[in-house]
């Protein structure tokens, strides 16, 4: 387990990958922009992009309306 940071929040967590980690918490459709300790991460990175102690999340989710 380790702490990472997500969305300003403390958060403890496995050692995943960012995309493990999405899938867990269910973000999931083509509106998700990650940043990754404070770097804009784009979708293919997902997988390889490993969590560390310490780490810092953003993720956003956009949903359109009207």
């Amino acid at each position: 387990m380790m702490k990472i940071t997500v969305n300003g929040v403390p958060e403890t967590v496995d050692a995943c990958s960012v995309a493990e980690f999405l899938e867990v918490k269910g973000f999931t459709g083509d509106g998700v922009v990650v940043e990754h300790n404070y770097r804009i991460l784009k979708r293919d990175k997902w997988p390889e992009a490993l969590l560390w102690e310490d780490d810092n999340l953003e993720v956003f989710s956009f949903v359109g309306g009207g």
